[in-house]
Formats: C-alpha cells, structure tokens, sequence
C-alpha cells in the first residue's frame, strides 16, 4: 500500500468514515500547501492535486451546504 502522499506527506482517513470495509477519500497535505486526495481502495490509482486555497474554499463550500442534493432529486 502506498502509505505517503504528494512530498512524503502521510494519508490520512476521517474518523468519520467506519470501519476499514467502506469506501471513502483519503488527503495527504504536504509541506508546499498541496492537498492530494484519493480513493482509499485504490491507493496506487489517481490522485487529484488541489493548491491550498482550492482546498480551503472546497471545504467552506462543503460546510456550508453548498453540495447537498437537492430533497426532490
């Protein structure tokens, strides 16, 4: 498994996510201010790189409520 994200930062997993069986991402942020995300089944398979402020904003927007489903959907 590869256990070191972008410049060796290590990945991490919410506390959120249960038990090791379920599907969830994983972020490594590493010493430049990059936040790499990925799968945490696939741990050799595609990351997606965002730079700090990406990030910062992304998580607001989650917060927020800005990515809820709409109800009648």
């Amino acid at each position: 498994m590869n256990t070191a994200g972008p410049g060796g930062a290590p990945w991490r997993k919410s506390t959120f996510s249960g038990s090791a069986d379920q599907s969830c991402v994983e972020v490594a942020t590493n010493v430049t201010g990059s936040v790499a995300v990925r799968h945490s089944k696939d741990a050799v398979g595609a990351q997606l790189v965002f730079s700090l402020p990406e990030w910062v904003a992304f998580v607001r927007g989650v917060r927020a409520g800005e990515f809820d489903l709409d109800s009648t959907l």
